[in-house]
């Protein structure tokens, strides 16, 4: 999950937004900076928890689904931003189905024993992990696109 460390990037784009507080309108800002503070949440906790045990990469994915409703929840009026905010809970919930399937597969190979039927479960529970873990990354790398696009238009002028 080396690629979620590129969620850094978002600390930036609120600063950025700041910086044209007075060139932008100020009901598009305050909604860049409400969907950006809940972006960088989700993010926070990605960070603090990522290659974490079971227990905890099950928490992760809880914790991710109550972001997901958080920006669910955002009442967002500009049409450009609603889009990012959608974009932004399909990442969210991706991610989260992700992290909880990879931590169910890897408490599937702590209780595996050593045996060949042991073997396959370990097996199957790698080539998971591995998958959940290239969804992560091709859901990094969707995030960083809409990051710098968000980035892009909250800082245009109306």
């Amino acid at each position: 999950m080396s690629v979620l460390r590129k969620y850094t990037v978002i600390v930036p784009v609120s600063l950025s937004i700041a910086l044209f507080v007075s060139s932008c309108n100020e009901n598009k800002v305050s909604q860049c900076q409400r969907l950006i503070r809940v972006v960088n949440a989700g993010n926070s906790l990605i960070d603090q928890n990522k290659g974490t045990q079971v227990i905890t990469s099950i928490q992760l994915s809880k914790d991710l689904e109550f972001v997901t409703k958080s920006i669910k929840e955002l009442n967002l009026k500009d049409p450009k931003l609603k889009e990012f905010q959608s974009g932004f809970v399909k990442i969210f919930q991706n991610l989260s189905q992700s992290i909880a399937k990879a931590g169910k597969a890897l408490g599937a190979t702590k209780i595996a024993d050593a045996s060949a039927s042991g073997r396959e479960k370990i097996q199957k529970a790698r080539t998971e992990i591995d998958s959940a873990l290239t969804t992560a990354t091709t859901l990094g790398k969707q995030s960083d696109t809409l990051v710098n696009q968000m980035n892009k238009y909250c800082s245009q002028p109306e």
